[in-house]
Order: C-alpha cells, then structure tokens, then sequence
C-alpha cells in the first residue's frame, strides 16, 4: 500500500581508492557527521596508496525446519543428506529453480527429532533470499518422497539465519564474506587523522577487541561498522533490516613500522545488484553511479561481488576515521559541528521550530 516517500539525504564521499579504482559512494544517512567522517578516511587511506580487498565466500543461505516420528529417523536423515554421495542428486533437484542458483553446501544439526538443514548456494548478482528459498523448497519434496513420514514444520527455522545476530553466520559466513586492508602512512595519521599510530592501535585493542568481549558482543568487535553499511543499504536498495548481519566485522589495527595497518573483516555481506529495491530509480542511479548496477552476462554475480567490496571498503574508511577521532579527543566536537547544522535543511523542514 505505498502512498508516498520518505527523503533521505544522500552524502557523497570519497574517492575511495579499492583495488586500484577510485569510487563515489553514495550515503543515505540523516547522521552527517557520518559522511564528514568516512570521506576523511577515504581521504587518508587515497593519500597512503589505496586499499585492498579479497573476497573468501559468496553463499546465501536458507535452513527450514523439519520433524520426523523419533530422533534416531531425524538422524537418519541428516546422515543421508551430508553423504557425499547423494550431493549431486540433491544439487539437481536444487539448481533446477533458477539459472544461477548452484547448490554449495548443506550443515545440518538437530533438537530432539527436529531436523535443521542450513543451505548455502549461489545466487549470482541477486541478493538471493527468494532463490535460494525455491530451491530450498524443490529440496524439500524431493526428500518427501523419499521419506515419507517428514513433516515440515517452516521453510525457515532461523539457522539461516536472517536479520538476526547468530553465533552461526559469524562463524559460517552468509552473503559475501570480505577482507579489506590498507596502510596508512604514519604522516597520514598526523597531518590527516590528528592522532597517532601508537594511540589508535591501543585505542582499537581496548575499545573494539577488549570493551566488545566485556560486553559479550557477537560479531560486534568494531567501532561503528553499522553506520556504513545502513547508509549504503538504503543508498543501493537493500534489505535495510539485514544490516543486523552485514555489519558483523572485526577491525584490526597493527603497528607496521611506522605506518599503520588497518583491517575489516566482514563474513556477512548480504547484497545484490538486481531485484527488490535495486530497481527503483534513485536507487538504480546510486548502482549506477558505483558502476555495479544489474548483471554482466559474460561474469554473473561479479558486479554484487564488487559491491560487497565497496561495502568493505567504505567501513574500512569509516572505521579509520571514527576511531581517529575518539583517539583525538574530537567525537563530542564534530558532532556538535556537523549533525546540529542547519545549513542544507530547506524552510518545510523547519516550520515547527
């Protein structure tokens, strides 16, 4: 039942230097210290020669629940479903719904006699949810046949596990997973980010890698992570709701010489370049302006790939910055400047002031 819009302001920031190409990022945020901030590590980690980025794994996930008369028969069928064996009868069965979803994998564990079969598959340049569900679900009645007395209880039985912390997609990964480095130059840190090597390195062990294990954090071992990929979610038409996984990252900051090395690793980068909110107009021109928009015939699934990178890439920045700024002493400061400012805020947002 649409009626309407809600505006969003959209920053630009950048260039971000990833992999040897510069990029625009698009940033729809109402936070906008949050772009004043990135694009100053965009800045510093262009001026010390770019960043890099490697993707380890692509598989969307989906994992129904399933129950059977005792737990010896819901066993039963874990065991012939995790057979070698029978992987290329099930991937037919699977790979028949859609010309680019390829079974990967199927995990399976069990409770009592309930069964949960976590699948991950490719999805080429669609985020995959719907893909992988009918696969899923193509699965499902052939194991129904095959065993008769299975009753499924849901198509999801939240082992996925979607837009939802889990100890299972940190560990396992879902979407993209992506490690993205850079060095910055100890000048750089200096003249640019106002602090020191020394400072954020020990700032990143207390705050980000101690405070987040005191706190009992799950997947939570950054700064604000969270920040960047929402803004760039709603920018590029995501789920804004799977934020909740994507932004799992753990930052790392090491001492190299003189310089400092940075890193986000992130298991969960759950995007696509085609379907859902990626069709809408603002959102195709943020795509566009990226240069991922839709699917390269000859490379399927390669332009979300490299949207997960600049996902990675862009919270690297953000990261730098943020914690550059805790470390100076300018967080309250900054905050005050840029999220209390007027400036950009036309008259009908101000007639109840």
């Amino acid at each position: 039942m649409p009626v309407g819009y809600v505006q969003i302001p959209v920053g630009i920031v950048g260039p971000l230097l990833l992999d040897g190409v510069e990029y625009s990022v698009p940033m729809a945020t109402t936070e906008g210290c949050l772009v004043a901030s990135t694009n100053r590590g965009c800045k510093a980690i262009n001026l010390s020669g770019g960043a890099s980025s490697v993707l380890l794994k692509d598989a969307m996930t989906r994992a129904p629940v399933v129950r059977f008369p005792s737990a010896r028969r819901a066993a039963l069928v874990m065991f012939y479903l995790q057979d070698p064996a029978n992987f290329e009868r099930l991937s037919l069965m699977f790979n028949k719904s859609s010309r680019f979803a390829r079974l990967q994998s199927i995990k399976c564990t069990i409770a009592g006699r309930n069964l949960y079969l976590r699948f991950s598959c490719s999805t080429g340049d669609a985020m995959g949810m719907n893909m992988v569900s009918k696969g899923v679900q193509n699965v499902l009645d052939f194991i129904k046949s095959e065993f008769p007395d299975m009753d499924v209880i849901g198509i999801s039985g939240n082992y996925c596990s979607d837009k939802k912390a889990s100890a299972v997609n940190w560990i396992e990964g879902r979407g993209k997973h992506v490690v993205c480095e850079a060095v910055i130059k100890g000048e750089i840190v200096e003249k640019v980010l106002k602090t020191s090597v020394e400072a954020l390195v020990e700032l990143n062990m207390l705050k980000n890698l101690a405070g987040s294990a005191m706190a009992g954090s799950l997947g939570g071992f950054n700064a604000h992570a969270s920040n960047i990929v929402s803004a760039l979610f709603i920018a590029t038409g995501q789920d804004p709701a799977q934020n909740v996984e994507s932004s799992h990252c753990i930052t790392m900051l090491l001492a190299d010489g003189d310089d400092l090395h940075i890193s986000v690793t992130m298991p969960c980068i759950e995007v696509g370049t085609v379907g859902g909110g990626t069709q809408l107009a603002s959102q195709s021109a943020c795509l566009n302006l990226l240069g991922v928009k839709g699917s390269k015939k000859e490379a399927p699934g390669s332009n979300a790939q490299q949207l997960a990178r600049i996902v990675a890439g862009t919270v690297l920045a953000g990261e730098l910055s943020l914690m550059s700024a805790i470390a100076a002493g300018q967080l309250v400061k900054s905050h005050m400047k840029y999220n209390r400012s007027s400036r950009d805020i036309g008259p009908s947002s101000q007639v109840n002031r």
